[in-house]
């Protein structure tokens, strides 16, 4: 089970704008740490402008560098650099450091309860294009924070629910973040299930007013569904695949992603 916990930074093979952020329910031992070499793919054949459905299309292909270290049992920092490409936007987009930390643990009959709280920010690493629907972002800076309550129930099955508030400078919207997530671990599988749901205060809408628009000011909100299926090779390595699926939303594609990558994972020696 301590091998399988290292792994759940999947999060960062979905591109930023869709994605779950560093942030899982579970926590390293001390001194232990991953990194995560992910790609996939986005084949999205609608675009919501506003929250009217159009026929818009985009490919996205997209990559992403992840780091995340135990400080202490209770005490994790994470680091993500994803890549993106669409169309002629090709360039690094949003570095992401976080930090979490487990406020409160506690056992009844067979089920384990963790209370969390994280926070950390993200910003652009480049000065990428902002203007298009080929955009791999917005220029924002975000700083956010979050609470976590994960429930373990025989070592092996648990559940996640994480919600947060994300306050982003210049004229990018703010939002709020909720996730679920269920899934079972062992000591060689992994496997989830999640739904995610993005809200955001405001913001103007694609087509809409006012003209020319800018697109900074978008208002992105969706509603997303996906899994993971993890396998432990060994324990240092190993491999996964991510689906996820957005089902709706404002100012958001619509469609598919799919994810692939690999895990290796690490102890200081003291």
């Amino acid at each position: 089970m301590k091998n399988i916990l290292w792994v759940f930074i999947l999060l960062l093979t979905i591109p930023a704008s869709f994605g779950q952020g560093a942030i899982d329910g579970f926590f390293k031992e001390k001194g232990s740490g991953s990194i995560v070499l992910g790609a996939g793919f986005e084949d999205t054949k609608n675009y919501f402008a506003g929250n009217t459905r159009t026929d818009i299309s985009r490919s996205l292909y997209y990559g992403s560098l992840f780091g995340a270290y135990g400080v202490t049992n209770n005490f994790d920092v994470n680091v993500s650099v994803p890549f993106l490409s669409s169309n002629d936007n090709t360039s690094f987009q949003d570095i992401s450091i976080y930090a979490k930390y487990k406020v409160a643990t506690f056992e009844k009959n067979n089920f384990k309860y963790d209370v969390g709280v994280a926070g950390g920010f993200s910003t652009p690493l480049t000065d990428y294009d902002v203007g298009g629907l080929n955009d791999i972002g917005q220029q924002a800076t975000v700083v956010s924070g979050r609470i976590l309550i994960h429930v373990t129930y025989d070592f092996q099955w648990f559940a996640t629910l994480q919600t947060g508030y994300a306050y982003k400078f210049d004229e990018v919207p703010e939002s709020l973040l909720t996730t679920l997530k269920l899934g079972k671990a062992t000591s060689k599988w992994y496997y989830d299930v999640f739904f995610d749901y993005q809200h955001s205060f405001g913001g103007i809408d694609y087509l809409g007013t006012p003209q020319p628009q800018n697109f900074k000011e978008f208002g992105v909100d969706f509603k997303k569904v996906g899994g993971t299926v993890f396998h432990s090779f060994n324990k240092q390595w190993g491999g996964y695949l991510s689906l996820g699926y957005v089902i709706n939303g404002r100012n958001v594609f619509q469609g598919p992603s799919y994810g692939i990558g690999a895990v290796y994972n690490f102890k200081r020696v003291k």
